[in-house]
């Protein structure tokens, strides 16, 4: 199956953020963001049953924040006053399984896969593996973040979670 210019443009900005988020370049990385947009990772609970285990949207979440709460936490990775960043976790995004579920032209659905490896000292390390559910809008020339989704599989988080997915 040949690969669309959309799907590869789309896949393109997914790389290029990834890039932003392992150099640090998290400034820059809130420029892919809508001035709307929301950014939520929901608390996966485990069910015994085949019943959606992912929270609701009013239920309780790990993350939810607009884009001035996003501007605010990154602020204070420039302060030194973000404790569980000094010095700051090396990490490592991978995105793949990238697909588009909702084609609406200027605007798009997509899943993504995203595994995250996160490196404190020497000594702790953390993997972060899920998926991503975005809305995605053409703004200008450019894709930006209109909202996203982010469930985690690990029932268990560490202490912190200070990384941006």
């Amino acid at each position: 199956m040949a690969l669309s210019a959309k799907q590869a443009e789309i896949e393109q900005f997914y790389y290029h953020e990834a890039f932003l988020l392992d150099s640090g370049n998290f400034h820059e990385w809130l420029d892919l963001f809508t001035d709307d947009t929301r950014y939520w990772i929901p608390v996966r609970q485990t069910r015994d049953s085949r019943e959606e285990s992912v929270g609701k949207e009013d239920s309780i979440a790990l993350v939810e924040d607009d884009k001035s709460f996003l501007i605010l936490r990154v602020k204070r990775f420039d302060t030194g006053l973000a404790h569980a960043e000094q010095p700051p976790s090396r990490t490592r995004h991978f995105v793949s399984n990238v697909v588009i579920t909702a084609d609406r032209g200027e605007v798009c659905e997509v899943r993504s896969n995203v595994l995250v490896f996160q490196s404190r000292y020497e000594k702790s390390e953390n993997f972060f593996v899920g998926y991503r559910e975005d809305v995605l809008r053409k703004v200008g020339d450019s894709w930006k973040v209109a909202s996203r989704k982010v469930v985690l599989d690990q029932p268990v988080l560490p202490r912190v979670l200070s990384i941006f997915f």
